[in-house]
């Protein structure tokens, strides 16, 4: 765990970034993305995420990526006690939403 109480975890080819381990998807979307930091991806993603989310009564994000031959494959979600029914529909909204793509594409950018 690190010092602010997520847990992070790198393995090969693989981050996630999680309140609650082990992390578990209650309610999930999956979008892709560029070649871009991980970790710097997962954090951005895990704060909009929360702040979309937070109306939800025990959500605990969860943040999921994998590196693929094109990019990176990521995971969005979480733990709740009762989601409703357009939970996944917003975590989709939230990664597919351009505004914030871009911004969390700046932010994770890999130098050359």
């Amino acid at each position: 765990m690190s010092r602010n109480g997520w847990h992070l975890r790198r393995e090969s080819g693989r981050f996630t970034v999680a309140r609650h381990w082990p992390p578990r998807f209650d309610v999930v979307a999956e979008a892709q993305f560029p070649v871009l930091d991980p970790g710097r991806l997962a954090r951005q993603i895990r704060q909009d995420l929360w702040r979309a989310l937070r109306d939800l009564r025990g959500f605990s994000p969860v943040i999921d990526i994998t590196v693929t031959e094109t990019g990176l494959a990521v995971r969005a979600g979480g733990r709740c006690m009762r989601a409703p029914g357009d939970a996944a529909d917003r975590i989709r909204d939230l990664l597919e939403n351009s505004v914030r793509r871009s911004r969390w594409a700046r932010w994770a950018r890999v130098a050359p």
